[in-house]
This record gives structure tokens, C-alpha cells and sequence, in this order.
């Protein structure tokens, strides 16, 4: 028995990071986008999903319920779900390329979604910072999307990123968090200055900084972080002469009375705040303490912890502000400083 035209049309990426819903929910709004079902057609079961495509009843159940949210379905008790509207406001595909999906990452993430609400579908993907894996999945790509949004942060490798990203089309290329050298012609995108942020943000700190002699910035080797960060950190130093040093490895570091810690990995930061409580000092006057990105647990832990951040909310609704509006406009993301007691 032939299978009902839907069938064909529904894919289920298992390597991607979008949930499996919104994919057989995006599968389906193209569906109807490209003629394969129409107004009134009866959608298969649940447990018709289920069952052929390998997924959760409640994964079924989540994506019908969304599309009738949305007003695409509509359903019958008794009969299903079927075809309510043909009429979708659903005109953009984005492709979402992240590094890693960390908070501040997934709060870009939501931000994006939640501002481009019904007008979008959007597919996210994570390479790790894998520069192998971020190469294959673009080359790999599908090309039917209307927008492409990377973050390129590499451990090795990432001096060609700019070869592969030349490939997408500009008018669909929105680069995020960082600029690449060698990525040419008109794109849009929303991007840290890391090197100006750190620089600013530690100077307007410096009264509480001067209290120590030295500033210590913990930046582990074959990091993803940019350089940028310790251009910055630098600048600072010398133009306040405070003593400074770049740490690779916080578990054997001495840590010594009138020293500051810039701390970037959360990883770090719990083995820096275990060392310091083993010793004598008092964080915020003998030693101090700067954690790069803010969350709320950094409001409580010692007290409350002194943060460097961007903000990635915004950074999210900048970014769906350029694809909403097919703009090619760089746009630099706000950068704070959040004095706590940890300095």
C-alpha cells in the first residue's frame, strides 16, 4: 500500500540539534508549502508518526499540538489532526551553526527563536569546535535555507574557516560572536570587540583593582577563546602598570596576596574558588576575582561574583532584528562590567 504523500516530505535529522518536533513540525509546514498536501487533508496518527519515523508519542503529539498552535492544523476528537490553513507566514529557513551549546549559548539560541517567533523555521547545529565537523556540515548543507548564522570559534584549524564561509551566499550569511578575517563582500553580523571589551571593562573596574599589584588572566592552552581577549588584557596592564600574567593551568598556580584572577572557563573557576578557599586569603580583599560571562548561580557563589559580559540576549534579537530585515549590517554586541563582592 502506498504511503500518503506527507511521507515523503518528513525528515528527521538525527545528528542535528534542533528537537525532534520542530523538525517534523518544520517537515511538515514545507509540506504544504510545496503543494504535497493540501487544505482539509488528514495527517497521519500518532502513533502513524511514531512508528515510522522512530520517534516518542509525545514528540508526535508535541509537533501537532505546535502547528495547531500556530493555526496550520486542526483537529477532530476522534478523527486526528488535519490541514486547517494553507495560508503560512513561515517564509524563512535559518540554519543555526554554534560551537557548543552552553547557557549563554542556548540564551542566544532562545533569544533568536523567541523574536523570530512564527516567521521562521530554524535548525540548529553543533560542531564542538570542531573545525572537521564545521566543514562537513556546511558542505553538507541543504541549500533551500534563507539564512545562515555562524559562530566560528576553532581549537585548530580555523585560520581556513574564511574558505568555507566564502561559499555561502553573502545575502544569507550572518556571521555572530566573532568577524573572520578573509570573509569578503556585504553579510551581516553581530559580533563581540573582544579586545576593546576586556580593555573597558577592566577599566572600569579599576577601583576596585587597585587594591592589587597584580592581574592574572587564566586562558587555558589550545583555547577557542580569542586572542583578542589578551590583546586587551594586555593593553590594560601595561597602561595601569599593574604585574601581569597569563595562566594555563590554574591547578598548580600559586595564588598570592594583591593578585586579581580573570577567569574565562567555568571549569577553571570551580578549581580556582576551591584553591582560594583552601588558603587563608579573603576573596575581594586579599585576592580577587573577574568571571568572564555572567549566569545567575555568579549573583550567589562567594558572596557574589564580579562579571565581564556580553549580552547575549541581545545578541539574539540582533540577530533575528538582520534576518527578519535582510540586512547586512554589523552590528557590535553591549558589553558590561557587574561589580561584585569577589572584587
Amino acid at each position: 500500500m502506498k504511503q500518503p504523500p506527507i511521507f515523503e516530505c518528513i525528515y528527521i535529522d538525527y545528528y542535528s540539534s534542533t528537537p525532534k518536533y520542530l523538525q517534523l513540525a518544520n517537515s511538515i509546514i514545507n509540506c504544504i508549502s510545496d503543494g504535497k498536501i493540501s487544505k482539509n487533508d488528514i495527517l497521519p496518527s500518532i502513533n502513524e508518526l511514531s512508528y515510522n519515523f522512530e520517534i516518542s508519542r509525545d514528540t508526535a503529539e508535541k509537533a501537532y499540538k505546535y502547528l495547531k498552535k500556530i493555526g496550520l492544523l486542526g483537529s477532530v476528537p476522534g478523527k486526528g489532526y488535519y490541514v486547517k490553513s494553507t495560508d503560512r507566514s513561515h517564509k524563512l529557513k535559518v540554519f543555526l551553526l554554534f560551537n557548543k551549546l552552553s547557557y549563554h549559548k542556548k540564551l542566544v539560541y532562545d533569544s533568536i527563536v523567541e523574536s523570530l517567533g512564527e516567521m521562521a523555521a530554524v535548525d540548529l547545529y553543533i560542531y564542538n569546535n570542531d573545525f572537521s565537523l564545521f566543514k562537513k556540515l556546511l558542505q553538507n548543507k541543504s541549500d533551500d535555507y534563507t539564512h545562515y548564522v555562524i559562530i566560528p570559534h576553532f581549537l585548530e584549524g580555523g585560520e581556513k574557516a574564511h574558505e568555507i564561509i566564502n561559499t555561502i551566499p553573502k545575502e544569507k550569511l550572518i556571521l555572530l560572536d566573532k568577524l573572520i578575517p578573509g570573509v569578503d563582500g556585504d553579510f551581516a553580523a553581530v559580533y563581540e570587540n573582544f579586545e576593546h571589551d576586556i580593555y573597558h571593562a577592566l577599566e572600569l573596574a579599576l577601583e576596585q583593582l587597585s587594591k592589587y599589584h597584580t592581574v592574572k588572566i587564566i586562558f587555558p592552552e589550545n583555547s577557542y577563546f580569542p586572542d583578542e581577549i589578551l590583546k586587551g588584557y594586555y593593553n590594560f596592564c601595561h597602561q595601569y602598570a599593574f604585574n601581569c600574567k597569563v595562566v594555563h593551568h590554574i591547578e598548580t598556580e600559586q595564588i598570592g596576596k594583591g593578585e586579581a584572577f580573570i577567569n574565562l572557563m567555568e571549569s577553571d573557576l570551580v578549581t580556582l574558588i576551591e584553591r582560594i578557599i583552601s588558603t587563608d586569603l579573603k576573596v575581594g580583599t586579599d585576592v580577587g576575582v573577574i568571571s568572564y560571562n555572567e549566569t545567575p548561580l555568579k549573583k550567589i557563589i562567594l558572596n557574589g561574583l564580579t562579571t565581564i559580559s556580553s549580552d547575549f540576549q541581545a545578541m539574539g534579537e540582533k540577530t533575528a532584528h538582520l534576518i527578519l530585515n535582510s540586512s547586512t549590517e554589523h552590528i557590535e554586541t553591549p558589553f558590561y562590567l557587574t561589580l561584585r563582592a569577589s572584587l
